[in-house]
């Protein structure tokens, strides 16, 4: 069998798709190689959600055909985000590249590089194009899968494609309409991760929470939860992308409820004054969006809340950003991340009169994020002297410190906790900690051992 040099850019969705291919791969005799040099077939799961993303993915690719040149490379196969939205474009303007896959494609990975490599030694030889509808819902792979993210933290991809289309947006344009994966499919994989030990689940899709919406006629992401709570090694549930106008009572009772979902919910708003939210197509009031913060911090008093915003969106104007400012220094969220507007190709909002000058949607975004630096270093000197149990992630040799998660904190787009501790710990284990220690948006701590925990 063949080399594979596999590369998974963009989100965790996108991630999502690249360990089950990974998985079938690996499942066909394919060998996964780390270097360039001994691939014989490059795999590259692209990203276009925004202009930099679309950037990197189109970079990656030339830099990789290189190698046809360079080393044994015989294929180069582009999937994902970037393959749907410009497959006729990468045709024409990107020949050494063999083969593409759409979004709803991957399950063809294998058959389509065993094709890539039965011509490569043809001087005439065809583009491969897997096309399928994009109403179609790939097959779930629950036992076909390859963890990249530690062995004991994994997403759970619980529905593709999304129905809001906001203005900005070209996901139902690359991933098509919501389909939600059969529950009792999402449950064989938890069940399939755990036994691989997978100990932290966080469940991701284009929007979580209007999962079962078109499958079983009502918001069915309650009775999903419940059944991951019940699996055994599965300790903590996260929930991303949930959108404010889907959160039900429903929802936040079983958070209360069951102990193993972390009081951590990621809420993107993208932005706070009515008049901005609907042309953005957005569903909910800045009325709505108080309301709700309200009401998750009085029934959940521990919850971590984060955000997303967009600034500088067609139409923004300076007492609109004032606004918007204001609305973070009132909300104080846990966890906010802001992306200067990005005007895509195909988009409502693209078309739209008053676009901003680029330079101001930066200068934006970083006056926000300079005031929740302000807000996050406040938030985290709070910590000092709580007790928490941390995910161990790692050791870092030079500082001598072990690294970590709190249940406040989601991998690569939160903060860390830096341990310091007596015994050697180990990455995956759960470890009781006190805070000592914080900056803007890290936490330091010390290991509790079992007489310090009692007192």
């Amino acid at each position: 069998m063949s080399n594979i040099l596999f590369i998974s850019l963009g989100c965790d969705k996108n991630l999502v798709d690249s360990e089950k291919m990974l998985g079938l791969l690996g499942d066909s005799g394919h060998q996964i190689v780390q270097e360039e040099s001994q691939a014989d077939v490059i795999v590259v799961n692209t990203c276009c959600f925004i202009h930099d993303a679309k950037e990197e993915s189109i970079e990656t690719i030339i830099e990789m055909g290189q190698w046809k040149d360079q080393g044994r490379l015989k294929g180069l196969v582009v999937t994902g985000c970037l393959a749907q939205r410009y497959g006729k474009e990468i045709e024409e303007a990107l020949p050494e590249v063999d083969a593409i896959i759409g979004t709803s494609g991957y399950t063809d990975i294998v058959e389509v590089i065993d094709q890539v490599l039965d011509q490569a030694g043809r001087k005439e030889k065809a583009l491969l194009s897997r096309m399928p509808s994009l109403d179609l819902l790939p097959d779930s792979l629950s036992d076909k899968r390859v963890v990249t993210t530690g062995g004991y933290t994994a997403y759970l991809k619980i529905a593709e494609g999304c129905d809001k289309r906001c203005s900005y947006c070209i996901i139902p344009y690359i991933r098509g309409h919501y389909r939600s994966f059969p529950m009792e499919d999402l449950l064989a994989e938890a069940r399939y991760l755990a036994r691989g030990g997978v100990r932290e689940l966080i469940l991701v899709a284009q929007e979580t929470t209007v999962y079962g919406q078109d499958r079983y006629g009502r918001k069915a992401l309650p009775d999903l939860l419940r059944g991951l709570c019940a699996i055994d090694g599965i300790d903590w549930i996260r929930l991303l992308y949930c959108y404010p106008e889907e959160i039900t009572d429903e929802l936040i009772d079983v958070m209360k409820e069951e102990k193993k979902i972390c009081h951590y919910l990621d809420i993107p708003i993208q932005h706070s004054e009515d008049r901005i939210l609907r042309l953005m197509g957005r569903r909910t009031s800045r009325a709505e969006l108080e309301d709700l913060i309200g009401r998750l911090r009085r029934e959940i008093p521990d919850i971590v809340l984060r955000t997303t915003l967009i600034t500088g969106f067609p139409g923004e104007t300076e007492e609109d950003f004032q606004h918007l400012l204001d609305f973070v220094d009132e909300m104080e969220f846990d966890r906010l991340g802001v992306f200067p507007y990005s005007a895509e190709e195909g988009t409502r909002a693209a078309l739209m009169k008053d676009q901003v000058p680029e330079e101001t949607r930066i200068a934006r975004r970083d006056e926000i994020m300079a005031l929740q630096q302000e807000i996050s270093a406040e938030l985290s000197a709070a910590r000092i002297g709580q007790k928490m149990p941390v995910l161990i992630e790692g050791y870092l040799y030079e500082e001598d410190v072990y690294i970590g998660r709190t249940y406040m904190d989601a991998p690569k787009v939160d903060g860390n906790v830096f341990v310091s501790a007596q015994e050697e710990l180990i990455s995956g284990d759960f470890v009781p900690v006190r805070i000592t220690g914080a900056n803007e948006y890290d936490l330091m701590g010390d290991v509790l051992y079992a007489d310090e925990f009692t007192k």
